[in-house]
């Protein structure tokens, strides 16, 4: 027979977290009693203080197997233990029968509850997980993370009202749950209020979790404003701190950068963010298309100053082109990727002969220039009541475009020609 004091021995070791002993000597008795589940219990738990709980684990099998639970094992605590064993080593079938065994030998407790959701949530059951959380919430009002598994089922769901107030609640009871002002932060940005946006994703970035994705996600908020500027500040802060080069963050925020360079006219800088870019991930987006579009930058300087001029710069190359072409400049209006000039000839043959207006659409862009370009063009004569007009461009025109204008008055002039111009 196996004496209990031996068995008492062993509790008392464990109180002073004498585990190596512990150990020792229920492996003795188990040696005479081999199906004792108290012992394997005593054994797991001692398992478990020492660190040790991979071996814990299969202790607490073999009490499953032997499937007597009198009283000298609290089963509530045992299978609350031995589920979040089977979890922590990737069991989540085995995890949650240990959950709903829970629900029936203990239903007053949330956790049980919202345990079970998570899992249900990570077998892409989210409809099912619903009724769990919603169940710890209605058993413990102030169960923060089942506010918040709840809000972001609700924000997958596109259901972004009830996903923020869920998201908020959570917020209320846990404060430093920094996932939730991260996605609060998506749903005041997705609705356009880009300062609470800006203000929700500010707290998410004080988790190195959230950290570089709220970064990213001011820099792309500030792009969105049109504040390029601000843009550049917070993507450049993100890539400084992406710790793993080759990551999908790190390729998204090279990608955004290059489009901030691009359009304040650092053509360098934004094939520098390219070029790191495609090293990651060649076939993204149109990366390859961009540097293959910027590749001549540097053979001709001409070209490089027109794409990257300050405007205020680039008004006045325009003016000179527009004196190249024979023409004198009467306005000149900046436009997003160029200039709109309206211009008459500088000289006419006939004394008495009005000289003729004409609009010249200059477009700084490295990719294909449209037909749309083109018919944009031929509205904004009929509003000026202008005859004749010509797109100066520092790229190439598409078939479609080249198709479109040649049956009508508006002459395309493409990359080579407006090198002849700039020479000129």
């Amino acid at each position: 027979m196996v004496s209990p004091k031996k068995i008492a021995r062993v509790e008392q070791l464990l109180k002073q977290n004498k585990n190596t002993a512990a150990v020792k000597l229920a492996k003795q008795i188990l040696i005479k009693d081999q199906r004792n589940p108290e012992v394997h219990y005593l054994l797991g738990k001692a398992y478990l203080q020492d660190g040790k709980p991979e071996l814990a684990l299969m202790e607490y099998k073999i009490i499953n197997q032997i499937g007597i639970f009198d009283g000298t094992v609290p089963e509530v605590t045992f299978r609350r233990e031995i589920a979040r064993l089977f979890t922590r080593f990737n069991q989540p079938d085995e995890a949650l029968k240990e959950y709903l065994l829970l629900l029936q030998k203990d239903p007053g407790t949330a956790e049980n509850y919202y345990q079970a959701g998570l899992l249900f949530e990570s077998r892409n059951k989210a409809s099912k997980a619903i009724g769990y959380y919603k169940k710890a919430i209605q058993l413990q009002r102030g169960h923060g993370p089942a506010h918040l598994r709840l809000g972001l089922i609700l924000y997958r769901a596109k259901r972004y009202a009830d996903s923020k107030q869920l998201l908020e609640k959570a917020l209320r009871f846990q404060p430093e749950a920094y996932e939730a002002y991260y996605y609060i932060g998506k749903i005041h940005k997705e609705s356009k209020d880009y300062a609470a946006a800006l203000q929700a994703f500010e707290w998410a970035a004080k988790s190195p979790e959230f950290k570089i994705k709220s970064l990213v996600e001011r820099g792309t908020s500030y792009m969105e404003m049109n504040n390029l500027e601000r843009a550049v500040l917070e993507l450049e802060r993100a890539i400084s701190q992406i710790q793993e080069p080759n990551s999908t963050d790190a390729l998204w925020t090279h990608y955004f950068l290059a489009t901030c360079y691009e359009q304040l006219r650092q053509i360098e800088r934004a094939v520098e963010h390219w070029e790191a870019a495609y090293k990651i991930k060649p076939g993204f987006q149109d990366v390859a298309e961009k540097i293959s579009q910027y590749q001549d930058l540097g053979q001709d300087d001409l070209v490089k100053d027109f794409l990257t001029a300050s405007q205020v710069d680039f008004r006045v190359m325009c003016e000179r082109v527009i004196t190249a072409m024979g023409l004198t400049v009467q306005s000149i209006t900046d436009e997003p990727d160029g200039a709109k000039v309206i211009a008459v000839e500088t000289k006419s043959n006939w004394r008495n002969t009005k000289a003729m207006s004409r609009l010249i659409r200059f477009v700084r862009v490295a990719e294909l220039i449209d037909e749309s370009t083109v018919r944009q063009t031929q509205e904004e004569m009929k509003t000026q009541n202008i005859n004749r007009a010509a797109i100066v461009a520092s790229s190439n025109f598409s078939r479609t475009a080249i198709a479109y204008a040649e049956s009508r008055p508006i002459d395309l002039l493409n990359k080579d020609k407006l090198q002849k111009l700039l020479k000129a």
